[in-house]
């Protein structure tokens, strides 16, 4: 299988962003005139959309994972993706889904939390819980004050 059909292919399967596909045509050992070549035939082809792939990384990391805005940024900034792009990303997430997300893991954890005697422990687990899923610090502060 020639280069051109097997990063065809790879972009056919799902959305990826141009680094992902430019480690890709590396790994099976293209120049970087060939990648260079390849980068724009498929842009023009729309199989390579950054902000396709940011609105569905977004959607898609915050439906099935929880994750929050600041870790969904993190990942797209290491997956080079613009900033216009990652704003359209999270334009994604609706601000009401989002808060009833973070309440509803909150609620899932508080029980195993509560174990603990010590409120300053139960606190710091929460948080880092919810900094490790990447909500905001403001929405943190809400979410330990309305539940511990």
């Amino acid at each position: 299988m020639d280069l051109r059909t097997m990063i065809t292919r790879y972009c056919q399967y799902q959305d990826r962003c141009q680094k992902e596909i430019r480690n890709k045509l590396y790994e099976n050992g293209a120049s970087k005139d060939e990648v260079a070549e390849l980068m724009i035939e498929l842009i023009e082809l729309k199989l390579i959309d950054e902000e396709r792939y940011a609105r569905n990384f977004a959607r898609g990391k915050f439906r099935i994972k929880n994750w929050g805005k600041r870790k969904i940024i993190f990942e797209l900034k290491q997956d080079q993706i613009s900033e216009y792009c990652i704003k359209k990303g999270l334009s994604e997430i609706d601000d009401e889904e989002y808060r009833q997300t973070l309440e509803r893991l909150t609620e899932r954890k508080i029980p195993e939390f509560m174990k603990d005697k010590n409120l300053f422990t139960r606190r710091a687990k929460l948080q880092r819980y919810l900094s490790q899923k990447g909500y905001e610090q403001e929405l943190i502060a809400e979410m330990i004050k309305k539940y511990i």
